[in-house]
């Protein structure tokens, strides 16, 4: 899908994540996160497939500071793998909030992108 079809804007953000599925854990490297979902670095052996259910935790500077969201694997590359966002504790939405809202630069936009998600 191009850019310009996109509902949600994609945010370049390189921090350390852990991905949780089928009972394993697994280090991995956010590449991109936006208000419906993250995607993530990939290595060859994860098993997980489209529509396997997940738990991502992305860490924030500190161990303190994370996003932690539920959601399903939508789309599976060689290298990477991409989450669509299902649910988000309220203080993890906040943490997130604030990333697309600094990157977006424009409160317009981040309202669009917001009222989508209602």
């Amino acid at each position: 899908m191009t850019d310009n079809r996109r509902r949600f804007h994609r945010i370049q953000f390189d921090c350390t994540a852990t991905i949780e599925f089928d009972g394993r854990t697994c280090d991995t490297q956010l590449l991109d996160i936006s208000l419906n979902g993250v995607l993530l670095t990939r290595t060859p052996e994860w098993n997980a497939r489209c529509g396997t259910r997940c738990r991502v935790r992305i860490r924030l500077g500190d161990d303190a500071t994370q996003i932690c969201m539920e959601g399903s694997v939508v789309h599976i590359e060689e290298e990477r793998l991409g989450v669509r966002c299902e649910h988000i504790d309220v203080e993890s939405a906040g943490h997130l909030r604030r990333i697309v809202e600094l990157n977006l630069g424009d409160a317009e936009l981040l309202n669009r992108e917001l009222s989508v998600l209602v």
